[in-house]
Order: structure tokens, then C-alpha cells, then sequence
């Protein structure tokens, strides 16, 4: 017998033991009613029922109906909007007006505003710096407005100095410098960088990298030599020049950071390295 036909038979079990009992029923039943209309003059004792317990019926629980697999309507997709192409990046700004603003809230703007010139900015800086790097001054270019005070001087023995008044005309410019954020500018130039790096092409003097002449102008800033005071100067009806010759060979970069008096260079100078450091990161 195969394990199928051992299954289907085990299966069917309860059904014939159910069949069986009721038929042992139905004739006990069949034979108790025929003794009893037949006479008989003395009757013989019936022998005793078997004590056969009765097994309740049990009612086959009905067989689940079959499901009915409805069939599976397609799911309509939503349609799927068009992607807007993204748009094109709006032009930089490079308007007098944009630059400026820009510059001003790295700082102090009331303060910067009162020392930054108007018109033409990012050439007057690439121009400026470029100048620098090769240690002479573009005055024609320059980012600054120069300050109203006069140079002073003062006589004493016989000689000329500088007097600490011209040294305090530069004062404020340090603090609006030390006032700008350094990340704050480094963020600035690389917005303006392209543009930059086109007008250093035009201005051309061979150099590829802008960076490297911020680079060499400003480590020929830092190479100025710092001087006590007081500082002797003496003038030849036209301009004042320094009366020690190391000095007055200094480069016109330098000499003009002189004159901005020692704790203003330091402060100035420490600014510079500042940048230089963030530049090279």
C-alpha cells in the first residue's frame, strides 16, 4: 500500500467508525420493536443488553466554500509629472555696487564703508596686488580711499621726526581690517575667483596663478622690518624720505607700512598671516 492510499484510508476512519455505530443502532433498535408485537405465551427472558455506550453523533463540520479568486484589475499609475529641467544658475554679480556690499558685511560696514572706493573694485584689487607681489605701488589702483589727515613731522635738535599723530591716521583702518571676517574673505574670493582670474589674464604679466602673487605680496609685507620709534626723516622741498639708509632702501610697499607706526603694523602684519594661512589651506 502506498503512502497515498495509507493517508486517504486513515482519512476516511471517522467516517466508517460513525457508519458503523449508527448501523448497530438502527438494528438494535429494528430488533427491540419486532419482539414486542409478537405473542408468546410465556415469554423467555430476554438476555441482558449489552452495555454498549452510545457515541453522540457527530455532525461532519462543513467544508469551507472554495474562494474565488477575483482577478486582478490592473493598478492604474498616476501619471508621472514631467521633471522641470533645472534652471540655469543666475550670472554673478560682479556690479561695483554687489562687490562692495559684499566686502562690508565681512566687518564693520559703517566703518568699511567710509574707506572702500566705489567703482571698479575687482580690477583696482587685481591690479593692486599684482603691483605688490612685484614690490612697487599702483596708487592708481588702490582699494582704499587715502586718509584726510596730513603727514606730520616734528622738529627736535636740530632734526625731523615722525610725529605718533600721523601714526593714528591709520588707526582706524586697522581696526575695519581686523573688524573682517578672514573665512568670511577667503568665501568672498573664491565666489570671485573666475572673474578674477580673468582679469589677472588681461592685466597679464606672466604669472598663471592669482593665488601665488597674493602669496608674494603679501610675505614682502611681512618682510618689513619693524623700527622703534621715534623715526628720523628729512624732506627735500618735495617729499620726506627716511633718514637711514636701510630704510629708505626698502621697497614703496614697505616703507608706506612704516609709516602706519609700529603697533599698527603688527596688528596689520598678524592679519596678513591670518590670510596667507587660510589661503593655503
Amino acid at each position: 500500500m502506498t503512502e497515498t492510499e495509507s493517508t486517504k484510508k486513515n482519512s476516511l476512519l471517522p467516517h466508517a467508525l460513525i457508519g458503523g455505530v449508527l448501523l448497530i443502532i438502527l438494528l438494535a433498535v429494528f430488533f427491540w420493536q419486532s419482539e414486542e408485537q409478537t405473542p408468546v405465551e410465556q415469554p423467555q427472558p430476554l438476555p441482558e443488553p449489552l452495555n454498549v455506550q452510545e457515541e453522540p453523533e457527530q455532525i461532519p463540520e462543513p467544508l469551507p466554500e472554495p474562494e474565488v479568486m477575483e482577478p486582478e484589475l490592473p493598478v492604474e499609475q498616476p501619471e508621472q509629472e514631467p521633471v522641470p529641467e533645472p534652471l540655469p544658475p543666475e550670472p554673478l554679480d560682479i556690479s561695483d555696487g554687489a562687490v562692495k556690499t559684499a566686502l562690508l558685511e565681512t566687518g564693520s560696514y559703517e566703518t568699511l564703508a567710509r574707506f572702500i572706493v566705489d567703482d571698479d573694485l575687482l580690477r583696482r584689487f587685481v591690479v593692486f596686488s599684482a603691483n605688490l607681489s612685484d614690490n612697487e605701488l599702483a596708487a592708481s589702483h588702490r582699494v582704499l580711499q587715502p586718509p584726510q589727515q596730513e603727514f606730520r613731522v616734528y622738529r627736535q635738535a636740530g632734526k625731523e621726526w615722525i610725529d605718533t599723530a600721523s601714526y593714528k591716521r591709520y588707526t582706524p583702518y586697522v581696526e575695519a581690517l581686523e573688524s573682517m571676517d578672514t573665512q568670511q574673505l577667503i568665501a568672498l574670493y573664491e565666489v570671485y575667483k573666475p572673474t578674477i582670474a580673468e582679469i589677472f589674464a588681461e592685466v597679464g604679466d606672466g604669472r598663471s596663478d592669482f593665488n601665488d602673487v597674493l602669496d608674494e605680496a603679501i610675505n614682502h609685507l611681512l618682510d618689513t622690518p619693524e623700527v622703534p620709534i621715534p623715526v628720523e626723516v628729512s624732506t627735500d622741498s618735495v617729499m620726506y624720505k627716511y633718514t637711514d639708509e636701510r630704510l629708505e632702501s626698502l621697497s614703496a610697499p614697505q616703507k608706506q607700512l612704516l609709516r602706519t607706526g609700529p603697533e599698527n603694523m603688527r596688528l596689520i602684519k598678524a592679519k596678513l598671516r591670518e590670510i596667507r594661512d587660510a589661503l593655503a589651506n
